[in-house]
C-alpha cells in the first residue's frame, strides 16, 4: 500500500529529475491512481514560455500512457524553493479533470515533507467540467 510519505519520496525523487533552466524552480509530482500505481512527473521548461510542462501534467500524461487507470486518488506535489507548493491554475483545471471534489492533495516541503493536505474541491471549487459541456451544447440548440 502507497503512503502519503511514499508519495512524496516519489515525487522528490522526480523534481530532482526537472528541466527548469530559465526559473530555476524545480518540481515533483506523484499521483495515487485507483488501480494503486504510481506516476511521476517534474516541469520541463522550453525557451517558448508557457510552452513547457508542470511536474502535474507530466504525471498525467505518465499515467495516460501507462494505460491503467486514469483516476487520481491521491496527490503529492514539492518543489525546492516553497514550503507548500500548490498546482497552478492549469494543472488545477487538469488534475480535477482526472480526480474529484474530495481527491487529497498533499502541499510538501523538499525538506520535511507534507505541510498541508486540501482537497481538489477546496484548489477548485467550481471547476470546468463535462456537464458544464453539456449545459453549453443544450443552450446553443435551444
Amino acid at each position: 500500500m502507497t503512503t502519503i510519505d511514499d508519495l512524496f519520496k516519489t515525487a522528490k525523487s522526480a523534481m530532482a529529475k526537472c528541466h527548469a533552466p530559465y526559473s530555476r524552480f524545480p518540481v515533483g509530482a506523484a499521483i495515487l491512481a485507483d488501480d494503486g500505481s504510481v506516476h511521476s512527473g517534474c516541469n520541463i521548461e522550453v525557451v517558448s514560455f508557457p510552452e513547457g510542462w508542470c511536474a502535474e501534467t507530466s504525471a498525467i500524461a505518465h499515467m495516460v500512457m501507462a494505460g491503467g487507470s486514469r483516476r487520481i486518488v491521491e496527490i503529492a506535489v514539492v518543489a525546492e524553493k516553497l514550503v507548500a507548493c500548490s498546482p497552478c491554475g492549469g494543472c488545477r483545471q487538469r488534475l480535477a479533470e482526472f480526480s474529484g471534489p474530495d481527491t487529497r492533495v498533499h502541499l510538501c516541503d523538499a525538506a520535511t515533507g507534507v505541510v498541508e493536505t486540501v482537497t481538489m474541491g477546496e484548489l477548485l471549487p467550481h471547476s470546468f467540467d463535462t456537464a458544464s459541456l453539456d449545459g453549453a451544447e443544450n443552450e446553443a440548440s435551444a
